[in-house]
């Protein structure tokens, strides 16, 4: 497996700091988590990126940074940390 992940965001969820078709760069093999972190990560099938709002008992409250346009854990709960596929280190956020 290599260690990046690049990806081409789809949806508004994470506007304005990752607009439709930005491409993000997600490191695979991170560390550590906390809170400002965005994060890819799959669920039910599909690969979502979000960023961390909360992180309670080793699970993670992630949402959109838009959020009347983001199914996030407002909506499905608390995601595994397993679940996290790749931290994105590119491009910055300029959100936190």
């Amino acid at each position: 497996m290599l260690p990046l992940l690049i990806r081409k965001v789809h949806g508004h969820s994470m506007m304005p700091s990752f607009p439709p078709n930005t491409y993000i760069c997600g490191l695979r093999w991170f560390n550590t988590l906390k809170t400002g972190n965005v994060i890819v990560f799959e669920h039910q099938g599909k690969e979502k990126i979000k960023r961390i709002e909360k992180i309670v008992d080793q699970k993670l409250y992630v949402v959109g940074d838009h959020k009347d346009a983001s199914t996030d854990s407002r909506a499905f709960g608390l995601i595994e940390t397993d679940s996290v596929t790749a931290k994105v280190i590119w491009p910055r956020s300029n959100k936190l």
